[in-house]
């Protein structure tokens, strides 16, 4: 994830309760081992509150987690140092990364790609991953589809409730580029009364033809697509689609060549 989510930093794990953390980490690990990379260092870009880093630091790779929220990476250390396992930690943007060395794998989960609202900024990004990825190297990432956000987001309202708060989901949709405002009002019980907090952002949708263009341009060749967190082939209607590209095994070291 991207951005500041001072409150909803607090909440986040409670209200994704229904990711299937250990499914997506088993697949991810499944399908780079598909292409032969056995991860000894691994980037969990966007890495929010650590679920996977630490899911793939119990598989054995060293981790290096990235996000650009610091309460996000507050949640992340403890969970590690719950879990008992070693993970770095940096507090960086996406299109910004600057990493100690180059990596095996990276991922980028959970539509954090889409949180990036110019198109030079996803440019960016898949340059900065293209630098800091070994050759032979493997990138995944997933993004909620153009679909997703006309038909499922578009100007809908979501309520969710966990034992700890309330929380309401309000979208707004701007058809001209495809990007949704989401609106987070949250609930909380203190006493006889509630507090409220407010959180807001943006995703924005992009095609995937042009998210492999990009990927190109950087220097990553597209592999495959999957439809969500599955070694299935992705679908025109599938909400949420995972993409692999791979670094050529005969490109120098990008970041050698700097």
């Amino acid at each position: 994830m991207s951005g500041g989510y001072q409150s909803f930093a607090q909440y986040y794990d409670g209200l994704t309760m229904n990711v299937d953390y250990e499914q997506q980490a088993e697949c991810l690990w499944g399908i780079l081992q598909r292409y032969g990379v056995k991860p000894g260092l691994l980037l969990d870009l966007a890495c929010g509150t650590g679920s996977l880093s630490v899911l793939f630091a119990k598989r054995g790779a060293e981790v290096i987690g990235v996000d650009a929220s610091g309460e996000m990476l507050c949640k992340a250390q403890q969970k590690a140092a719950e879990e008992n396992v070693s993970v770095l930690f940096l507090r960086q943007k996406m299109q910004q990364i600057d990493l100690y060395g180059t990596v095996d794998a990276a991922v980028c989960t959970l539509d954090s790609i889409n949180h990036l609202l110019r198109a030079k900024d996803v440019q960016e990004t898949f340059r900065r991953v293209s630098l800091f990825l070994n050759p032979g190297g493997v990138f995944l990432f997933d993004v909620n589809t153009v679909h997703k956000h006309r038909k499922t987001l578009a100007n809908h309202t979501f309520v969710y409730e966990t034992p700890k708060v309330f929380c309401t989901w309000q979208n707004e949709f701007f058809p001209e580029n495809d990007i949704v405002r989401i609106t987070l009002d949250f609930f909380e019980r203190e006493g006889g009364l509630y507090r409220r907090r407010h959180e807001a952002f943006e995703e924005r949708a992009y095609e995937i033809g042009q998210l492999e263009d990009w990927l190109r341009e950087a220097g990553l060749e597209p592999a495959a697509r999957f439809s969500g967190f599955s070694q299935q082939p992705a679908l025109s209607a599938d909400d949420r689609i995972l993409i692999a590209a791979r670094k050529p095994e005969q490109a120098s070291s990008a970041k050698n060549a700097e």
